[in-house]
């Protein structure tokens, strides 16, 4: 059942004199308890589509229906359904400790302490968080800082979480604890999420569904594993002995797509795509042909970090 969508979602600014279209005529719904990754390069729009959608910032044209009610003209019920990270751990107040800022999101979404102290220490456990109940926010590590980010936003007890960046700038132990938690705890509760990152391996990992925008325009929507299926070629790897000569090189990449090489100083990689799995027996004869020694082949999936560049690309 639908929960989120946009329709024709446009948002401009005046820059120098001119306008920008940072959005451009957008299109897109998100059902109940779907988790959707948005990405796109810097500049591209994610965020600003975000910042609609949480009310942060008014559309200059288009229509946003959160659970069946129209948010651009009643933006008081987004407030009630979302909430949201922005742009990593910028939403947290520095000045104020763990617990108060929990307090605070908490109150601001109508609920007393009493009301939340057990989900409050829940969330505190959680996240890791039990050491750092009094420690005002700017004294926390930039991992806790995000942590206690997610936590202010779950506070609110929200239908849709909007997270933008949530692993931005963190290292790869807290990314990987950060992506689990992303999983278990918030997929479990039902929440609709539509997560902003530049980390493929999260959105992989976590999305079932990627919207991909690029100059403020959608690229793709899809499911993740359905854009791997119509990306699929059968990519090898050959591994020979030595060093290839440019004008090996020159044959492989005249005869076949996607020819990459990586070389030290015993062994050579060739990497190729081949839309008919057949082709790799010309392979083997160019190998035969130049006596050369072939050390291995491997078959090698595709990679959705690639993929996600091939349609940004192409849309430039």
């Amino acid at each position: 059942m639908q929960i989120l969508s946009c329709e024709h979602l446009t948002k401009m600014y005046k820059h120098r004199k001119q306008e920008v279209r940072a959005v451009d005529s957008i299109s897109f719904e998100i059902n109940r308890g779907e988790i959707v990754g948005l990405l796109g390069p810097n500049g591209a729009g994610k965020t600003t589509t975000i910042k609609c959608l949480c009310r942060l910032i008014n559309p200059t044209a288009g229509k946003i229906m959160i659970d069946g009610k129209d948010v651009v003209r009643y933006p008081h019920f987004a407030f009630e359904k979302v909430a949201a990270v922005l742009e990593g751990n910028r939403n947290v107040y520095w000045r104020m400790s763990t617990i108060e800022n929990l307090k605070l999101f908490a109150g601001l979404q109508g609920y007393s302490y009493k009301q939340v102290r057990n989900r409050i220490d829940e969330l505190i456990g959680v996240f890791g968080l039990n050491d750092k109940i009094n420690t005002e926010a700017r004294f926390l590590s930039r991992g806790m800082q995000q942590k206690l980010a997610i936590a202010c936003a779950l506070i609110k007890n929200t239908d849709i979480l909007l997270l933008d960046e949530p692993t931005l700038g963190l290292d790869v132990e807290m990314t990987h604890e950060v992506r689990n938690l992303l999983k278990q705890k918030i997929s479990d509760e039902g929440k609709t999420i539509l997560l902003s990152s530049h980390n493929m391996g999260v959105v992989e990992d976590v999305c079932q569904r990627v919207i991909i925008i690029n100059h403020g325009k959608i690229v793709a929507d899809e499911e993740i594993t359905k854009i791997k299926e119509f990306f699929q070629v059968n990519t090898y790897t050959f591994e020979v002995e030595g060093e290839i000569n440019q004008g090996i090189k020159e044959e492989f990449t005249q005869k076949f797509l996607g020819v990459k090489f990586s070389t030290d100083k015993t062994e050579t990689h060739i990497t190729v795509d081949l839309k008919d799995s057949m082709k790799i027996y010309e392979v083997l004869d160019i190998l035969k042909q130049r006596n050369m020694k072939l050390l291995s082949i491997q078959n090698i999936e595709p990679d959705f970090e690639d993929i996600y560049l091939k349609l940004v690309r192409h849309e430039k």
